[in-house]
């Protein structure tokens, strides 16, 4: 009698103890099942400071997922098909005549970084050393042609008329008739043995490994830079999602300023408050 109820109580605390296991089982499923993938696609394979935000949204469950795209077509196409939820790869002015062009309806949910162009060269190391007729390559796309040309006048090299968007027909003085060449952006770089100089997007500079202290010339960033802010961007449908306000939360941080600023050397700088511009 006394051994059948020692092995009742035994059999009691078993099924207690494997009751408490199988809830701490569930609480673990269900932690785990309250996890949020993200997928933010970018250009290039330049990720270190979206790394640095996936770590710091991870302990928040949330799973950021960076995907590479080769060019500057792709990530808001993949935007709007539902391939990815955000991307983090263009300028304002990019996206405002990508939306105007496909009938899309992209918004901007937070500032990340501005990122001067530059002129770079394997031939020349000053603007006085282009010479007649010489070669010089730009992006073909509508607003990186347009900041490219602007740069091009800064640096004395051109003159446009008053668009507000200039391409190659609002050149109205070319005085060296200097060849300029459209090249997909991502292209500008690989064309640099070709021809004299050529404009390169922060980005794909820096994938190319170019110094930006060696540039023949480099955009001047003022108050008038701010159509040139980089952006992450969403479907305007999800542009206020949760998930995605605590992403920009975590980027437009001190920290994260710090990892810009250490990690580029000059190629960017945080933008999130405008300050840089002044």
């Amino acid at each position: 009698m006394k051994n059948s109820k020692i092995k009742g109580i035994f059999l009691l605390i078993l099924a207690t103890f494997s009751l408490f296991v199988l809830a701490g089982c569930g609480t673990s499923k269900a932690s785990a099942s309250k996890e949020t993938t993200v997928k933010i696609g970018i250009t290039g394979s330049d990720d270190r400071v979206l790394k640095a935000v996936a770590k710091k949204v991870k302990k928040e469950g949330i799973n950021l997922k960076i995907v590479e795209f080769s060019d500057y077509n792709q990530p808001n196409t993949a935007l709007q098909q539902g391939e990815i939820d955000l991307n983090a790869f263009q300028t304002i002015i990019f996206q405002n005549d990508w939306n105007k062009k496909h009938n899309t309806n992209i918004v901007s949910i937070g500032s990340t970084v501005i990122a001067p162009m530059a002129l770079y060269s394997k031939k020349i190391t000053k603007v006085s050393e282009i010479k007649e007729g010489d070669k010089i390559a730009l992006p073909n796309d509508a607003t990186n042609q347009a900041r490219g040309l602007d740069l091009l006048e800064s640096a004395g090299l051109i003159k446009l008329d008053d668009a507000k968007v200039p391409g190659l027909k609002d050149v109205k003085e070319n005085r060296l008739n200097l060849k300029i060449t459209p090249l997909d952006a991502a292209q500008t770089a690989k064309s640099l043995d070709d021809v004299t100089a050529s404009v390169v997007n922060s980005g794909v500079a820096s994938d190319a490994k170019l110094d930006p202290k060696k540039a023949v010339y480099r955009e001047k960033i003022t108050a008038k830079s701010k159509p040139y802010v980089n952006i992450i961007s969403a479907n305007g449908k999800d542009k206020n999602k949760a998930a995605y306000k605590k992403i920009v939360k975590a980027y437009q941080s001190p920290d994260i300023a710090k990892i810009i600023k250490a990690e580029f050397n000059g190629y960017e700088s945080p933008a999130w408050n405008y300050k840089v511009l002044q």
